[in-house]
């Protein structure tokens, strides 16, 4: 079935909530997909996958702008020599260029593996439980006392590994990226932060990756979509987007990730029972 405004509006409303929620917005999407019977690798999901990623992508500079702009030029002072010290944004920026690395390694290699699953509802119901086993254990692990100064490079990588696995369908990103910085011994209020660093670069690649696919559209193909559609998608991934990622922040803070366990495992098992 073809991609219309209504559909979009559904979808761009998932992806703005789920994207940021540590619900998985891959898991979601996959099974609005197979019961709205979309096929995802339809041309207008091709740019609707794009553009929904590129909005996800601004919300999270419109969210963290300040602290991006401090950092940008606390790393240029420190890359100039102006800083006296040791110099924490050029160890950071490093440490995120691992974390990335690590996403890649995973990500690129089984790309086209994890999006089979997104045809496999049982598959994502199965991810969705463990990503509740994984938000609920934030409830009895201990608190991350560290900061920027004493996080580590094995640290950074363990995350971008965890948001490698991510690109499964029912995995969520923000929630196993936020868990495992917090496992490391980041606190809370700069895992939160570390997460969506990281997860700037891994959107805007997955974005290119779906940029290339559709590039290699037929002009047939581009005559027949929707652009109203992906255009309301598009809006409604920032906006919304915006509200959930300062929503996913406040919860973060006040120790509450567990809560989300329960809703994924209701929804893995109204998957598993109702399809």
């Amino acid at each position: 079935m073809p991609l219309d405004l209504p559909k979009a509006v559904i979808l761009g409303i998932l992806q703005a909530l789920t994207e940021f929620l540590p619900v998985s917005s891959s898991g979601h999407l996959a099974l609005m997909q197979h019961w709205l019977k979309l096929d995802p690798d339809s041309p207008e999901m091709l740019l609707f996958d794009v553009c929904v990623h590129l909005g996800t992508l601004v919300a999270v500079i419109l969210v963290f702008l300040r602290p991006i702009r401090e950092f940008v030029k606390t790393l240029v002072s420190e890359l100039r020599g102006e800083r006296v010290g040791r110099p924490f944004a050029v160890q950071l920026a490093f440490i995120a260029i691992l974390a990335s690395a690590g996403t890649a390694a995973i990500g690129l290699p089984f790309q086209h593996q994890f999006e089979r699953m997104f045809a496999r509802p049982r598959v994502v119901a199965a991810c969705l439980v463990v990503t509740g086993l994984l938000l609920i254990t934030t409830a009895v692990a201990p608190r991350g006392r560290r900061g920027w100064r004493r996080f580590t490079m094995w640290g950074g990588l363990a995350v971008g590994l965890a948001q490698g696995l991510a690109i499964l369908p029912g995995i969520s990103r923000s929630g196993s990226t936020i868990c495992v910085a917090t496992f490391v011994g980041l606190k809370r209020r700069w895992a939160a932060q570390f997460s969506f660093l990281i997860a700037a670069p891994a959107i805007a690649g997955a974005a290119v990756l779906k940029i290339r696919d559709a590039s290699q559209l037929a002009p047939s193909e581009l005559a027949t979509i929707s652009w109203t559609a992906i255009a309301a998608g598009t809006l409604i991934s920032v906006a919304l987007g915006y509200v959930a990622l300062k929503l996913l922040l406040a919860v973060v803070r006040r120790a509450r990730l567990h809560y989300f366990a329960w809703y994924c495992w209701a929804l893995a098992a109204a998957v598993l029972f109702f399809g």
